[in-house]
């Protein structure tokens, strides 16, 4: 309801006009009038009204065509009306069928009227303000639905994410809102494969239950290690984990990296493996670790995406990994060339490597060189 109820008179008669607009006017009212019932039907959008006195005898419209048409409109069906005539009953009654809310037989009662008046606006302003409560939430749910759908979203773009990134890379990419980084392009990367010895006799001769026991650990152990170093998960099946350094995000010293993340995966399997063995499990694990430029991007269909890396430094790591014992840490030319300085290792001589048709040099990492002994990468291994 307005701060100033506008109150509409319809009535061919203007003395009636003057006597009411006397009457209300002084109580805070504003007051619009039509002589005619076309008039005030007229003045319904531009005065828009709190309610309507309306007379029920005129000669162009009578007041019930008036008041049938008022509740015809969508806009004014709920339009507070009060009738006003000299005749009886059966005014009163037909009033009533026409949509009247009210009706008052002449000569009024001054203070009937107001009473009247102030009720019916009273009835007006409760239901405005429902009205308005309900359209205010009609918007809050919209928003929240579109809010909630909003999240859902990003929740199913995360969960994507984080099937092959850190936690941290994934939520940036989510926060970002930009998932371009993910789509093909080439870039020097380091690559790690690492892989269980002794699984095949090992799947072999366990039982399944068990089997997938070893696995669940092995995956969840050497899993938190990747994303604690911020590795890229690129892959994972049965007793293999492949993980790859400076994509999609660049990062500092890619190749020292990945040898932290080795070392600190042989560590913590060592530990995995003593109570593997109390249990007769004799496994352990070899790593690879090869750096080079490579084709990046997700790969599948959109139901399931995976994110790849493709390129010979990929089948390096791999086989690396395939020539390393248990225990081992192998590193490719590249990628020994990178961390040489910080680290201690063995060289290994070249290997024959499959699928490569030249030897490939290889070193076993052996550990960090402490910080106080580092010497520059181009000293060499001492």
């Amino acid at each position: 309801m307005n701060a100033t109820p506008t109150i509409l008179i319809i009535d061919d008669t203007a003395q009636n006009i003057r006597l009411l607009d006397a009457v209300l006017s002084p109580q805070g009212y504003r007051i619009a009038t039509a002589g005619s019932g076309r008039e005030g039907l007229a003045k319904m959008s531009s005065e828009n009204p709190a309610l309507v006195l309306l007379d029920i005898v005129m000669p162009d419209l009578s007041g019930l065509e008036v008041c049938r048409r008022i509740r015809e409109n969508p806009a004014t069906r709920l339009l507070p009306v009060v009738m006003l005539t000299s005749s009886g009953d059966q005014d009163k009654t037909m009033a009533i069928e026409a949509g009247a809310d009210d009706f008052l037989e002449r000569p009024f009662n001054q203070p009937e009227l107001l009473a009247r008046v102030r009720s019916l606006l009273r009835i007006k302003a409760y239901y405005d303000t429902i009205q308005g409560q309900a359209a205010e939430l009609a918007e809050w749910n919209h928003t929240l639905e579109a809010r909630v759908q909003a999240q859902v979203e990003e929740l199913q773009r995360l969960s994507r994410l984080r099937r092959f990134l850190s936690p941290q890379v994934a939520d940036l990419i989510v926060s970002s809102g930009d998932e371009g980084m993910l789509e093909g392009h080439r870039r020097e990367i380091t690559v790690v494969f690492c892989d269980l010895r002794g699984f095949t006799a090992f799947a072999e001769t366990a039982e399944p239950e068990d089997v997938m026991g070893v696995l669940a650990e092995f995956h969840n152990e050497l899993g938190q290690l990747v994303f604690r170093f911020e590795g890229t998960l690129e892959w994972f099946a049965g007793d293999g984990i492949m993980t790859i350094f400076n994509d999609p995000f660049p990062c500092p010293d890619p190749s020292m990296r990945a040898v932290r993340m080795a070392l600190a995966m042989q560590d913590r399997f060592r530990e995995l493996a003593a109570v593997w063995r109390k249990r007769g499990y004799a496994l352990d694990l070899g790593i690879g670790i090869a750096a080079g430029y490579a084709t990046l991007g997700k790969i599948g269909f959109e139901a399931r995406w995976e994110y790849s890396a493709v390129g010979s430094v990929v089948n390096m790591a791999s086989r690396l990994c395939d020539e390393a014992q248990g225990g081992q840490i192998l590193l490719g030319p590249r990628a020994y060339a990178a961390v040489e300085g910080a680290v201690l290792a063995q060289p290994m001589g070249p290997l024959m490597l499959k699928g490569f048709h030249r030897p490939v040099p290889a070193f076993n990492l052996l550990a960090e060189r402490p910080a106080e002994v580092a010497v520059p990468s181009d000293a060499g291994n001492q």
